[in-house]
């Protein structure tokens, strides 16, 4: 399967639906007590672009993106609009925003991530797809310049410096991103029931690992 850099159209996705997906796997115990387990380490995304009555231009322009993808062969990016950066939405990007690791004066690379916790609990998701010109990187709390100090490879999300940081100097990272998904279904089923206008009831997209 490929992968295709390209945004699904934002002006399509508008009223879109979706979010997180978890597997739990529960036995309940002849004592009404339950074992639970997870075989997923990580979570997944799942939204439905199916959007009500629209002109026909609007459909044509998903029939266009869908052929161009071959329906669920070819993924493509998506922007969730409940989470989408390394913060909260209504707040400004932070070069210190999400902790990288930490450098040991060898290693010059690192993952973006992005770690949600509460509670005392947390998950850290591997950010595989930042939105170029978005991402500020820090070390020990100093932000560094792209293109002379770090690279990023905006396929992977994979941050790469010049020199590697020294050792215990926390490296840290604001950014955007996209989802990396693909359609889950090949067939678009859509209603001409208007004149001059249409409607696409279920458009499935799901997360894939990247």
């Amino acid at each position: 399967m490929a992968f295709h850099e390209i945004r699904f159209p934002l002006d399509i996705a508008f009223g879109s639906s979706g979010g997180p997906e978890r597997r739990t796997e529960i036995v309940t115990l002849g004592s009404g007590h339950e074992e639970r387990n997870s075989p997923w380490a990580g979570s997944r995304r799942r939204y439905n672009a199916g959007y009500g009555l629209r002109a026909l231009d609007d459909i044509h322009a998903l029939i266009e993106f869908f052929e161009a993808r071959h329906g669920r062969l070819h993924g493509f990016r998506w922007k969730d609009r409940a989470d989408w950066k390394s913060g909260a939405p209504g707040v400004s990007i932070a070069a210190t925003d999400q902790t990288l690791g930490a450098g040991d004066g060898t290693r010059t690379a690192f993952q973006l991530v992005k770690t949600y916790a509460s509670g005392g609990a947390s998950y850290t998701r591997e950010i595989a797809k930042p939105v170029a010109g978005s991402v500020r990187v820090a070390v020990g709390g100093v932000e560094k310049t792209e293109g002379t100090d770090f690279s990023v490879d905006h396929a992977t999300g994979i941050v790469t410096f010049a020199a590697p940081p020294a050792g215990g100097a926390s490296v840290t990272a604001g950014f955007e991103f996209d989802v990396p998904v693909r359609f889950d279904t090949d067939f678009l089923d859509i209603d001409l029931g208007a004149f001059e206008a249409g409607s696409v009831p279920a458009v499935p997209v799901v997360e894939v690992r990247m």
